[in-house]
C-alpha cells in the first residue's frame, strides 16, 4: 500500500473509531516521547490493523472490549468503549460481552470493565438503570 493511502486508511479509521473522545489517546502520549516512532505505531495498529476489513468494526471493537477486560486495562478500556459506541455497538451488547468474560476473566475483572462501561455512558448521557 502507498504511504499516502495508508495515511488516509489510518486517519479515516482513527476518526470512526475515537471521533469525540475527550482523553489522551495512546497517539497522542506516543508523539509525546517519540514522534517517528509514534507514526509507525498509528500507522500499524489503526491503519492495518483495525482498518483490516475481514470482520466488521463493531464486532472488533467488542473483541477489544473483551480482551482488556480480561487483561484488567481500564485505560485502554474506557477509550475502546468509546470506540464501540463510535461504531455502532450498543451499551446492551457491550455489557453483555463484558459479562461473557467473567467466565474466563473472572468477576473483579469484569466488574472494573462495567464501572468503567457505567461511567463512559454517564458521560455520554446514555445511562440508563436495567
Amino acid at each position: 500500500m502507498a504511504d499516502k493511502e495508508l495515511i488516509e486508511k489510518t486517519r479515516k479509521t482513527a476518526d470512526l473509531y475515537f471521533k469525540g473522545v475527550k482523553d489522551e489517546r495512546p497517539f497522542d502520549l506516543w508523539k509525546a516521547f517519540d514522534k517517528d516512532l509514534a507514526k509507525d505505531l498509528s500507522l500499524f495498529i489503526t491503519g492495518q490493523m483495525y482498518a483490516r476489513e475481514k470482520i466488521p468494526h463493531p464486532t472488533r471493537q467488542l473483541v477489544t472490549v473483551a480482551c482488556l477486560t480480561v487483561l484488567s486495562r481500564p485505560d485502554e478500556l474506557k477509550l475502546h468503549i468509546q470506540a464501540a459506541l463510535n461504531v455502532g455497538c450498543t451499551p446492551a451488547e457491550i455489557a453483555e460481552v463484558i459479562f461473557q468474560t467473567i467466565v474466563y476473566g473472572g468477576v473483579p475483572s469484569a466488574n472494573q470493565a462495567l464501572k468503567t462501561l457505567k461511567a463512559v455512558l454517564l458521560e455520554k448521557g446514555l445511562w440508563h438503570v436495567g
